[in-house]
C-alpha cells in the first residue's frame, strides 16, 4: 500500500516536516498535485465549506486559487500527538480588482497510518491589507528556506 511519508505518529520533527511539505503543496496552486495527500474518503471543513473526497477538494481548490490571486502561504506547527497536527497559517492574495488581504487561520489535521490526511479542519479570517503592508515576497512557489516564517515576521 502506498505512504506519504513521514507517517504517524507524529514527533516534533516528523510533524514540522509534514506542515512544510504541506505548504509547498499549496504554493504550487495545483489542485492535482495537492489533492494527492488527501484520502479518497477525506472529510473538510473549510471556511462554511465542507468538501468531501478528493474530486470536491479539487473542485474548492480551483475555485479558490482562481479567485486568491499571486497567492503565497506560509504555515507553521502548533502542536501534535499522534496522528494528529494543528497548524496556524497565514497566506497573503489579491483579488480580480487588486484589493489585497492577508488570510489568518488554524488547521487541525488526522491522518491515516499511511501518512494521508483523513480530515482537515480549517477556521480562516480575511484580513484586508495594502499592498505596501504586504509581508510575503517571495517569486511565486515554494517558499525559499531563507523567507522568515510567521513567528518571525510577528504573525
Amino acid at each position: 500500500m502506498e505512504t506519504k511519508p513521514p507517517v504517524p505518529p507524529f514527533s516534533q520533527e516528523t510533524a514540522t516536516q509534514k506542515v512544510r511539505m504541506a505548504e509547498d503543496a499549496w504554493n504550487t496552486r495545483d489542485p492535482d498535485r495537492v489533492v494527492l495527500v488527501y484520502t479518497e474518503d477525506t472529510r473538510w471543513r473549510n471556511r462554511a465549506e465542507f468538501p468531501e473526497g478528493r474530486e470536491q477538494v479539487r473542485q474548492f481548490l480551483q475555485r479558490k486559487w482562481a479567485k486568491e490571486l499571486d497567492y503565497r502561504l506560509i504555515k507553521e506547527l502548533w502542536a501534535c500527538s499522534g496522528n494528529r497536527i494543528a497548524v496556524r497559517f497565514a497566506y497573503e492574495w489579491h483579488d480580480a480588482t487588486g484589493m489585497w488581504f492577508r488570510s489568518y487561520g488554524n488547521e487541525n489535521w488526522e491522518f491515516n497510518e499511511q501518512g494521508f490526511m483523513m480530515r482537515r479542519y480549517a477556521s480562516i479570517n480575511d484580513l484586508p491589507i495594502r499592498e505596501s503592508e504586504r509581508k510575503f515576497f517571495w517569486p511565486l512557489g515554494r517558499r525559499p528556506d531563507e523567507h522568515p516564517g510567521l513567528s518571525e515576521l510577528g504573525l
